[in-house]
């Protein structure tokens, strides 16, 4: 069989475009195939931690293009308004989805990048070639893919992935807001069945992303009844959300969405982001880690073409062991939080234990970050 590409990458997000960045500059043939036209918006935080800036510059990604906002304060607050505020330890910046991806987009294309818009229906495996099938009947094929789709897909289905046959009870909502608020800090406002984050984007745009669970969202008929009786209860978010202007017609919903744990590589596929494991809001950081596992895969994809790994279940293994390395303490951190912002008498009794101990919320939040990629100019 002709191969079409060295790398398939399914999904074109933060994950699926830094990969194919990092490949096509080491000369490896990327086929990257994403189901929607460039740009366009996501449910997410949109917030990225300072620890992946020097992997950005290495691939040549100049993050000021962008204009993002510059964010080093942390704010929590409980329903009852109390707040507990400190310093992130590495900082990180806010950039909107819609105008990051695309601009890696055409930082993609510019590198030799091929990319397909289309969705894949059927991944096959067999005589050590991927077979990708898309909605239209086209047929790509390589020796290495890259899963990259994202939270959940029918793809998870067709690999008969565990967590897929499982229901979630979470949903995710996304807004973007006019609004006065700070360009430096990141804050998230608990509630009852869930926690919002606000932050700044480019261009004094306000992100608000709230995960909530599905058995307090359905005791009401929109996301509008939702806020009014939910959401305003803590003065923090009613002040906000009283005073801004929504920039979107209606907001952004994702619903289904599963913290339950997911493998890094299925049926020999490595499996990047969201699309390896969703990492809680809490964690304030699921951009860096996506554009961080890309680089991972990326890394021993190059290795494996330039014959340094010989075999594909080298590849594979190593990868699930720097995969589990990086990030799962990080999930395991993000679950237990999340089993404790989820009630607010709990969220009360965990800010008065931290306003005791001022150094404990900068721990807390170093656990759920890494420290800044070491870069092998010579990798």
């Amino acid at each position: 069989m002709t191969e079409d590409a060295d790398v398939l990458i399914i999904g074109g997000g933060l994950a699926g475009l830094t990969a194919a960045i990092h490949l096509a500059k080491h000369h490896v043939h990327v086929i990257l195939i994403e189901k929607q036209a460039y740009p366009h918006h996501k449910v997410c935080g949109e917030y990225i931690s300072n620890e992946v800036l020097p992997y950005l510059q290495f691939l040549g990604i100049t993050v000021d293009d962008l204009n993002p906002s510059r964010i080093h304060r942390f704010l929590l607050s409980t329903v009852s308004g109390k707040t507990i505020e400190t310093d992130l330890p590495l900082g990180g910046f806010g950039v909107s989805r819609y105008a990051f991806d695309h601009f890696l987009y055409k930082k993609a294309l510019a590198l030799g990048v091929t990319v397909h818009q289309q969705q894949v229906v059927d991944i096959q495996f067999a005589n050590d070639v991927f077979t990708a099938t898309t909605d239209d009947g086209e047929k790509y094929t390589a020796p290495m893919a890259i899963g990259a789709y994202g939270k959940r897909s029918a793809l998870d289905k067709q690999l008969q992935r565990k967590f897929i046959q499982k229901e979630s009870p979470w949903l995710g909502v996304k807004m973007h807001y006019q609004a006065t608020f700070p360009n430096d800090l990141v804050s998230l406002h608990n509630f009852d069945g869930g926690y919002c984050g606000l932050s700044q984007v480019e261009d004094g745009i306000v992100n608000a992303c709230y995960l909530v669970s599905y058995s307090s969202f359905k005791k009401y008929k929109n996301v509008k009844l939702f806020q009014a009786n939910v959401l305003y209860k803590n003065p923090h978010l009613r002040n906000f959300l009283s005073g801004a202007t929504a920039l979107f017609d209606k907001p952004l919903v994702i619903s289904q969405l599963s913290f339950s744990k997911k493998e890094p590589v299925e049926n020999h596929i490595l499996m990047c982001g969201d699309t390896a494991g969703l990492i809680h809001p809490l964690c304030g950081n699921g951009m860096a880690m996506a554009i961080h596992s890309a680089k991972l895969a990326s890394d021993l994809l190059i290795r494996y073409f330039q014959r340094e790994i010989t075999s594909r279940l080298t590849v594979e293994k190593q990868y699930i062991l720097s995969w589990n390395n990086e990030f799962k303490r990080r999930l395991a951190i993000g679950r237990l939080l999340q089993s404790v912002l989820y009630y607010p008498a709990l969220t009360n009794t965990l800010l008065k234990s931290l306003q005791l101990t001022p150094r404990a919320l900068p721990l807390l939040i170093e656990q759920t970050h890494g420290k800044p990629l070491i870069i092998d100019l010579d990798g």
